[in-house]
């Protein structure tokens, strides 16, 4: 990815929020690696090089920044599909899909090639995607020894290392330091916790409202401060919390111990459901051009596309809410939670139940999914969403090419356009999505929807948010 580099020297000298994240500034004359907005005193213009992702300084021969900590940077916001599918791997790799499985499996998991997955990854990031997860990997074992209290051994196979030596080893290579050098003063008595900054300003209320809303009764739970929800990743199994930090410009995540092996997906979830990688900036710009939207855009500065903590739960629940209110398709979500969600015991009375995985709905029939009371259409869909999501046609994750599955969800009974946008909007973080035949959108639009490009989700809630409306 080119980066104008007189731009970049001018957002490193306003510490602009706005290009945290965007790109990395390496100081030839420190051998160190910092985020546009690193408190330190700016060096000189000569000695600035910048860099696309923090995996192509460090392939650079260039350290992190201990101040400002790269590895807290938020992720960049994608709009093209070569920036989405390096997105998509850096957020693979968090989730630890190399250290389990090949290049070639993660590749195939997004509907690429191998060879066209590396050069994607070369062209954007500067790297190769094997680069890329060493960096991956390094960076998430220094935010966790930075942040919380759990041991070297938990860390180092938490960020996806088979080893602790060769965490060490390559930690010792690459950073030239000893990973104990690096520990916080984490209260082991406050628990797992960590923080995921973004560029504000962010809606908070608004999208704490909008959950709530739609929290499925004993998997979800929000509040007016906290969205609260039971995890299950893999064989690990428990809770989170989330909030707004006192800071205003990172949120409080708090996990129970349980889920310390696979705190990096816990992380990519996260940031996915709260759209911590968007560009506020950029969209409000853009929309503001707008006579129908400048004023909410005015009105509710940093507003969110509310993704999804998993893609499978958010399709189900599109599906339940097809012609029916929001309360209603609450109801049977949580119906369908108790009827096939596992039991969890957790701290809050309100969660109680995982939420029900397609891997484990195996024998679950149309016929049985209607004695819930959804009705037959639905039942029907719902099981053929299940087998589809079983058999990987249909992929419901943000690096999944957005094209490919929502033709393949609008192959599946009962899903039309409106419902695979909404679903793309959501669980595929694609923030072009649109749902085109919703009526009220027809008519507060009046077929004006490609002035809104790329970001016509966006503009989609905006103008729900003024037509007063939530679906």
């Amino acid at each position: 990815m080119l980066l104008d580099s007189n731009a970049c020297y001018r957002a490193v000298r306003a510490r602009d929020r706005r290009f945290d994240g965007r790109f990395f500034v390496a100081v030839s004359s420190t051998g160190i690696y910092c985020r546009p907005i690193c408190p330190a005193r700016p060096p000189k213009r000569e000695n600035m090089h910048f860099y696309s992702s923090a995996a192509a300084a460090e392939g650079a021969g260039y350290r992190p920044c201990l101040r400002c900590r790269p590895e807290r940077a938020p992720a960049s916001s994608s709009v093209d599909a070569a920036s989405r599918l390096a997105n998509a791997v850096i957020a693979g790799i968090e989730e630890h899909a190399l250290s389990s499985a090949s290049m070639g499996e993660l590749a195939a998991s997004l509907g690429v090639s191998d060879r066209h997955l590396r050069r994607v990854t070369e062209a954007e990031l500067g790297v190769s995607p094997i680069e890329l997860a060493q960096t991956q990997r390094l960076l998430l074992a220094k935010r966790l020894l930075s942040d919380t209290s759990l041991k070297l051994t938990e860390i180092a196979f938490a960020a996806g290392f088979g080893s602790v030596r060769r965490f060490n080893a390559l930690f010792k290579s690459r950073y030239g330091l000893n990973p104990r050098s690096l520990r916080g003063h984490a209260d082991p008595a406050r628990g797992l916790r960590c923080q995921l900054e973004f560029r504000p300003p962010l809606a908070w209320e608004n999208l704490l409202a909008y959950l709530r809303l739609r929290a499925i009764p004993g998997v979800e739970s929000v509040d007016a401060t906290h969205y609260r929800r039971t995890v299950a990743i893999d064989d690990h199994q428990g809770w989170i919390a989330v909030s707004l930090a006192a800071s205003g410009v990172a949120l409080d995540v708090e996990l129970s111990q349980s889920l310390a092996p696979v705190i990096g997906a816990v992380i990519v979830r996260v940031k996915q459901l709260f759209d911590l990688s968007a560009a506020p900036d950029a969209v409000s710009a853009s929309l503001s051009q707008d006579s129908k939207l400048k004023a909410i855009v005015l009105q509710l500065p940093g507003l969110r596309v509310p993704g999804a903590f998993d893609g499978f739960e958010l399709a189900v629940r599109a599906v339940l809410g097809q012609q029916v209110s929001v309360k209603a398709a609450t109801t049977m979500a949580g119906r369908w939670a108790r009827a096939f969600g596992a039991e969890i015991a957790t701290p809050y009375v309100e969660l109680n139940r995982l939420t029900p995985a397609a891997r484990r709905l195996e024998e679950v029939s149309a016929d049985e999914i209607a004695s819930l009371g959804i009705i037959g259409g639905r039942s029907r869909c719902i099981a053929a969403l299940v087998k589809a999501v079983r058999e990987r046609t249909v992929v419901l994750g943000s690096g999944a090419d957005v094209e490919s599955q929502i033709d393949g969800l609008m192959g599946l009974p009962g899903i039309g356009p409106w419902t695979a946008q909404y679903i793309a909007m959501r669980a595929l973080r694609w923030p072009d999505a649109f749902p085109g035949t919703d009526l009220m959108l027809l008519r507060a639009a009046r077929l004006d929807a490609e002035a809104w490009r790329p970001w016509r989700a966006y503009a989609t809630h905006y103008l729900w948010q003024s037509l007063g409306v939530s679906p």
